[in-house]
């Protein structure tokens, strides 16, 4: 059981780094761009310390293209509770029914045919 949910957890990690290094500058546009680049740089490497054992491990159990779809389903969430809560940004109908059409290219590529 451990083996199928901990690349799972690895990535939720790494997809909250991740976000943070590539969106968090934006409510920080006074700062200088390459400031924002050295730190979104910095978070990236913490974000890559959790990604690549979250993949190497992911992949005893999942495929890659399972693994990718695993990470996207993660990233999107992560993404719209981020966008919400750190931006301010309002989450719309149609990006929940878009992210439905991606839960069913989930059904698509775990479904054994």
């Amino acid at each position: 059981m451990f083996k199928y949910v901990n690349p799972i957890l690895l990535l939720i990690i790494s997809n909250v780094f991740m976000t943070f290094a590539w969106y968090g500058h934006l409510r920080h546009k006074q700062s200088a761009l390459w400031v924002v680049i050295v730190v979104s740089w910095l978070i990236a490497f913490l974000e890559y310390c959790f990604q690549v054992p979250a993949n190497r491990f992911g992949h005893e159990v999942y495929n890659v293209v399972q693994l990718k779809t695993i990470q996207e389903v993660i990233t999107l969430i992560i993404f719209s509770i981020f966008s919400v809560l750190y931006l301010k940004e309002q989450f719309r109908w149609n990006y929940l029914v878009g992210f439905i059409f991606i839960v069913l290219a989930v059904f698509f590529i775990f479904k054994k045919w």
